[in-house]
């Protein structure tokens, strides 16, 4: 049964994408060049690209997906945040954005491309354009999952409304008017979600009454009372908890390969780092970032938790057509249950804004490589500024465009997160061997990280058709090959798919490199390994220094690791 808005509900929304829309046709005017459009002229502060750095991580899929996760697989989806973010932004703000800002690099493909050679450079290019609107699409799908279950909107129709609102604001103001959209996004979704899983944890009787349930449902499904609840004590064997997974595919599949993967070479949050005023700035933002992140487990993995204790007794999720339980809806239904009007205009604000924000950090990254790295590259070189700039909005309409078809394939999974973090291990995974290599060994050739990178991919891809998870046929979900070994979960295959292409990336980059010739010097390596490059000296006080912020955020980490262990 589909919601009647209120009056209020409606006035929220309208006065969000009004401020949406207004800040896109506020910086049109200021957007006249290629620098400005794609990386916001670098003249944005910190404590903005930090928020920004966070929101554009912020989307559709992560409100929705971890929700999703906080039913299917419950408090072991917090470590995506404190062992699968908060080390990897650390890592990222003290060694690898020196490199990346240091290096005037418009993104992470022309890194690869100062560093090893130009078909490295556009062998990641196109497989990064093809994540980025593989996530577009994941995101377009959450959005009209919430049309669909709160308004009854048509599918296809929600999809194709919401593409049109984002690419209005980001054809119009380009990265600046997604950096500033995503700072509003930002609040709006904390205050939009907090009520809910405050208002969700009373109606099951609070925190220990929603764990008392949540250990009746491990029991149901055949685990110890606390597979539910806690984080780390289930993780000895595969067989003992939801997620399917042992310790250490958790600590390498997610907390190294993936992690790592996604935080340190997805232009998507590098882009915003980039866009600071600063080589100090731009280290600061994914440290500013990852003090909020480390608190959202609270905003977005409690609700699935709710909803799973909510399902023990009553039956709360809805099927899909191949009989399994529906846990993209969790975040949906839980608003529509229990959020009286006012509160639900502000959560569906929430959910629009969490939207708009993954929608546009995808869009923008994606027109930004194929401008600079595969248009430019490849096909029109030597063209003038305003080329580039219109080609930039043009490959904005044709991202999306992309990304409706890839909504419809996203529809096949139960748990949106299941099919981003596939998706993050043939991309992101191997990447990440690329650049651990390339940055801290001089010896990487650019031969090397082309055949690592092929290697890698060709792992993921050989690892997934020949495996599956419990519960799928052959198809998206893997073994349409063969089928050698079947996983207890999607995301257990995810993390050994992603294994097995950072191994493979890794081992054949050194071997590759062995064989064949170094063709830069120590000279041309400065500033892109990490030994060659003169360490920073910034002028700033002590309490802003990216070192003492790493040693904060970390220790708060292992804290919140020990109080849910």
């Amino acid at each position: 049964m589909t919601i009647q808005l209120a009056a209020i509900d409606y006035v929220l929304l309208f006065v969000y994408f009004g401020f949406v829309l207004g800040i896109g046709f506020a910086l049109k005017r200021s957007t006249t060049s290629g620098g400005e459009f794609f990386l916001a002229g670098r003249s944005i502060p910190s404590w903005i690209t930090g928020l920004a750095f966070i929101s554009a991580n912020l989307g559709a899929q992560e409100v929705m997906g971890m929700g999703a996760s906080g039913a299917k697989y419950g408090m072991m989806t917090s470590h995506f945040y404190w062992v699968g973010a908060i080390p990897a932004m650390a890592f990222i703000g003290i060694f690898m954005m020196p490199f990346y800002y240091g290096s005037r690099a418009r993104s992470v493909p022309e890194y690869l491309k100062l560093r090893f050679d130009e078909k490295t450079r556009g062998l990641n290019a196109i497989s990064f354009a093809t994540m980025t609107v593989f996530s577009s699409g994941v995101s377009m799908y959450a959005m009209g999952e919430l049309m669909q279950e709160l308004l009854g909107w048509n599918f296809t129709l929600s999809v194709v409304v919401s593409a049109v609102v984002v690419l209005a604001y980001i054809g119009l103001g380009g990265l600046t008017s997604a950096i500033y959209n995503e700072v509003l996004q930002f609040f709006l979704i904390v205050f939009g979600l907090a009520p809910l899983v405050f208002i969700g944890l009373g109606h099951v009787g609070g925190w220990s009454g929603m764990m008392a349930r949540l250990s009746e449902a491990s029991v149901r499904a055949g685990f110890q009372p606390g597979a539910w609840g806690q984080s780390w004590r289930h993780l000895g064997n595969a067989a003992d908890n939801p997620m399917g997974v042992e310790w250490f595919g958790m600590v390498m599949g997610l907390g190294f390969v993936l992690s790592f993967g996604y935080w340190c070479t997805d232009f998507l949050v590098v882009q915003r780092a980039m866009a600071a005023n600063s080589m100090a700035a731009a280290r600061r933002t994914p440290l500013i970032a990852a003090l909020p992140k480390m608190f959202f487990p609270f905003l977005v993995i409690v609700p699935g938790m709710i909803a799973m204790a909510l399902h023990v007794h009553g039956g709360f999720f809805p099927l899909k057509p191949d009989g399994s339980l529906n846990y993209d809806r969790t975040v949906p239904l839980m608003m529509k249950d229990f959020l009286p009007n006012g509160l639900l205009g502000l959560g569906m604000t929430a959910l629009l804004a969490s939207f708009m924000s993954g929608m546009a950090g995808n869009v923008t990254a994606f027109n930004t490589v194929w401008t600079y790295d595969i248009y430019q590259s490849y096909l029109r070189p030597r063209q003038p500024d305003a080329h580039y700039l219109w080609m930039g909005r043009v490959s904005t309409v044709a991202g999306i465009a992309i990304s409706i078809a890839a909504a419809y394939v996203a529809r096949q999974f139960n748990n949106i997160m299941d099919m981003l973090q596939l998706v993050f291990a043939f991309v992101n995974a191997p990447l990440f061997a690329t650049f651990l290599l390339g940055m801290f060994w001089k010896r990487a050739t650019g031969h090397g990280a082309f055949f690592g990178l092929l290697a890698g991919t060709a792992a993921a891809a050989t690892h997934h058709a020949v495996t599956l998870p419990a519960g799928a046929v052959p198809g998206v979900k893997g073994g349409y090959l063969a089928l050698l070994h079947r996983y207890p979960s999607e995301m257990a295959q995810n993390f050994w798919t992603a294994i097995y292409a950072f191994a493979a990336c890794f081992l054949v980059t050194i071997l590759v490199s062995v064989a064949t010739r170094r063709r830069q010097s120590d000279k041309d390596l400065e500033g892109l390994v990490y030994a060659l490059t003169p360490r920073p000296r910034e002028e700033v006080p002590l309490s802003r220094q990216p070192a003492v912020l790493a040693v904060v955020v970390l220790v708060m980490t292992v804290v919140l690791n020990i109080i849910f262990f």
